[in-house]
């Protein structure tokens, strides 16, 4: 096992004691792989997976390069939802507080004055396509001091539809910028994005394939939707910590989270259609304990970095073998272990097959639901 440090990485003390008054104390793979690139004013595309130690990985050395007597902001990091952003911005909050720095996220949903005059002081940005080309418009704040951009889960922005306003943006941030791209894949559009971005970038890639099979109990279950119910509250009821329940439709979240209610466990949904203090009450319920079932569609969840999820339970099949990965790689996360459920029907079975195949074993068969162990006493919130 590597005893590097981030001291040996090249991060400044006072970061590394702000991190060590976290716990962290040693790099994770991503991080040993680019902070010194980063550090080093390169350009990178890294291929890693959610819970792999990025937003360190890029946040950090970000930090370090950045002055606080500079013009600001120095530093953007576009992200595709409001959740990551917000993420990004707790994570990174303590090292930059180390170096004297300011950071600001900027989504949608919220006021804009507010958010404008917290951008416009801030060092580092975070913020989501949409809103962020809301506050340039207004001209709350320019990106021409822009030293460092950063395009975070560059996959999914580009899957939500968010290129044109990406290229707009990067269009304004300075030719000499240094950018980082970091995406779960650089096959195909991504990859010619990210060609298009950066210049004479080095590649990273952390892929641990092998211990993500490991670490994650992939089980799928044949169940119809009329016991699907029944099923899912047998879940969880059995010994776990929390749990994310993915559904397919913003309305299919609402009303299993009322049948949930009705079955006696309380449960809280996060859809599109949710205000941004809504969804973050939602999340800040679910992140400290209060509530340990969270119900989701796709898009919400997208950004979700909760520690403690035990257990990904699709209570309706993903559409394909990404969003199959994307929804597991909620657990497991940081060294931890998981389980990762699927229900599905008749309708479905000829789609799951090839995901259970693969992710469960050759050899596998469709498990039939059985009751389960009460689950441990939670822990206080």
């Amino acid at each position: 096992m590597s005893t590097q440090s981030f001291a040996d990485l090249g991060v400044s003390p006072p970061v590394v004691r702000a991190l060590a008054r976290r716990g962290i104390t040693e790099p994770f793979a991503i991080q040993r792989l680019v902070v010194a690139d980063v550090l080093a004013g390169r350009d990178v595309l890294a291929k890693s997976p959610t819970g792999s130690g990025k937003t360190l990985a890029f946040g950090i050395p970000i930090l370090e390069r950045l002055a606080p007597g500079g013009p600001r902001p120095a530093g953007l990091v576009l992200a595709p939802t409001r959740e990551l952003a917000t993420q990004i911005v707790d994570e990174l909050r303590d090292a930059a507080r180390a170096r004297n720095l300011r950071v600001a996220a900027v989504y949608g949903g919220v006021g804009l004055e507010r958010q404008a005059r917290e951008a416009a002081a801030a060092h580092l940005v975070v913020a989501t396509p949409g809103r962020l080309e809301d506050l340039l418009q207004r001209r709350a704040f320019d990106l021409g001091a822009v030293r460092v951009l950063v395009l975070d889960e560059a996959d999914r922005m580009l899957d939500m539809g968010f290129k044109p306003a990406v290229d707009r943006i990067v269009a304004r941030c300075p030719a000499g910028r240094q950018t980082l791209f970091f995406s779960a894949t650089l096959d195909g559009e991504a990859g010619r994005v990210a060609a298009a971005y950066t210049r004479d970038a080095v590649r990273r890639e952390h892929v641990p394939a092998q211990r993500r099979a490991i670490d994650v109990e992939h089980r799928f279950e044949r169940v119809e939707r009329d016991d699907r119910l029944g099923a899912l509250v047998r879940e969880l009821g059995g010994e776990r910590e929390r749990a994310l329940v993915f559904v397919r439709t913003k309305r299919g979240a609402d009303r299993l989270v009322k049948r949930l209610g009705t079955a006696g466990v309380t449960a809280v949904a996060m859809h599109g259609d949710k205000s941004q203090r809504q969804r973050e009450k939602a999340l800040a319920a679910f992140d400290d304990g209060r509530i340990d079932t969270l119900v989701a569609t796709d898009v919400a969840a997208r950004g979700i970095d909760v520690a403690g999820i035990s257990h990904v339970i699709n209570f309706d099949p993903p559409a394909d073998r990404d969003g199959y990965v994307h929804r597991i790689g909620r657990t497991a996360r940081a060294g931890a272990s998981g389980v990762g459920i699927t229900f599905f029907g008749a309708e479905h079975a000829r789609d799951v097959a090839p995901l259970q195949h693969e992710f469960e074993g050759a050899d596998a068969v469709p498990h039939t639901p059985r009751p389960r162990r009460r689950r441990h006493a939670r822990r206080p919130g």
